[in-house]
């Protein structure tokens, strides 16, 4: 009889340990789902983006077309040109430019790559803006020059759940 009733006790034992840990365990998959909700970038992460690609470089407004929509019915699809003014030779051309939104969970959006014989400097694309935000382009020529266009969009649906 007592190896009946030892029998017993471990099974309770061993449904509450289960209990406990089935508990434990639905804490840990809500905190991690929480801890894994991005929230939406700043300018001033942006900026921390820019400073650690660039370091300390001077950035120059101008030489840039950044175009997109002033209002963008939905953020989803979000149509967007650039185009950097420069005669594509060896001695003055366009090494990249770079899309952020500084809104978006993810700032860093596209970055495009030249050469002397892409002819232009000239891209375009769709991306998804969250919401009502800037958009930065950084063009940054072949001798490291630096060049900057803002543009503000907004979005009437945000495109990045929010």
């Amino acid at each position: 009889m007592s190896q009946v009733r030892s029998t017993v006790r471990s099974s309770r034992a061993t449904r509450r340990e289960l209990l406990r840990y089935a508990g434990m365990g639905f804490i840990a998959v809500a905190a991690m789902t929480i801890g894994l909700r991005r929230a939406h970038a700043a300018p001033q992460d942006v900026h921390a983006i820019l400073t650690e690609r660039y370091g300390n470089r001077p950035l120059t407004d101008g030489r840039i077309e950044l175009d997109l929509p002033e209002i963008a019915e939905n953020g989803n699809t979000v149509p967007v040109s650039v185009s950097v003014d420069s005669p594509m030779t060896a001695d003055d051309y366009v090494k990249s430019v770079s899309l952020f939104a500084e809104g978006n969970p993810l700032p860093e959006v596209a970055t495009f790559h030249f050469t002397p014989r892409s002819g232009i400097a000239q891209a375009a694309t769709r991306m998804r803006l969250a919401g009502t935000q800037n958009v930065v382009a950084i063009a940054e020529m072949g001798d490291g020059t630096l060049y900057r266009a803002v543009k503000e969009v907004k979005v009437t649906i945000g495109g990045c759940g929010g």
